[in-house]
């Protein structure tokens, strides 16, 4: 890791969680597992330079600030969609598998209520525990499938990593080409009351990721 590396990723997506990934100035990488997010590249977040923001004199008029909106930068990669197409289908296959699995259980429930009077003390205690059993089992599919740490979060993470890695690399060779100090994500939780246009570093990332901007409007 190169000195002076001040970008922090966080990773991420729809039912399973996310990674974090920050990276520091100085060097060094910390990843956290995050709580379930939506099935999107997590962000560039450089929270550091929130507090930057607030210094004032001269130590502020030193620094220069960029930002760039990640997923409108996403949208216009063509692995993003890719990822996107495989994801997808393979959450439909797993809802599916789920359903049919609900769809059992709610025939056990049907069953028993057509018959529950004519069941003896020990078959309703039987009928039951079946119906329960089936219940459970629809549950821990659910959550080996779409849990925090499920398979559509695994497959998820191994999938948008190289891609956050892309963005994250154009971001930095943007940002020590043109002497950025910090690069905020304007497509996250970073609030912005006021940003000029010239410093908006999507085109130029785009550019050092190979893609050459559309005549629309960047960030949207």
């Amino acid at each position: 890791m190169e000195e002076g590396r001040s970008l922090a990723y966080t990773e991420p997506v729809a039912d399973p969680s996310a990674m974090q990934d920050q990276r520091c100035g100085g060097g060094g990488t910390v990843r956290n597992a995050l709580p379930p997010p939506t099935r999107h590249l997590a962000r560039v977040v450089v929270m550091a330079a929130a507090l930057c923001v607030l210094w004032g004199g001269e130590a502020r008029a030193q620094q220069k600030i960029g930002y760039i909106d990640s997923q409108a930068i996403l949208e216009k990669l063509p692995e993003y969609a890719s990822v996107e197409q495989k994801l997808d289908q393979l959450e439909d296959e797993w809802r599916a598998e789920i359903e049919a699995q609900e769809e059992q259980v709610q025939a056990l429930r049907d069953e028993y209520r057509a018959w529950e009077l004519l069941y003896t003390d020990e078959e309703r205690r039987q009928k039951q525990a079946a119906i329960q059993k089936a219940r459970e089992k629809v549950d821990r599919l659910r959550q080996r499938y779409f849990g925090p740490d499920g398979r559509l979060y695994t497959r998820q993470q191994e999938l948008m990593r190289p891609i956050q890695e892309r963005i994250l690399d154009a971001t930095e060779e943007v940002a020590t080409e043109e002497g950025y100090d910090y690069v905020f994500d304007k497509s996250e939780k970073v609030l912005f009351m006021y940003a000029r246009q010239d410093h908006n570093l999507n085109r130029r990332v785009l550019r050092a990721l190979g893609i050459t901007p559309g005549q629309q409007t960047e960030g949207q």
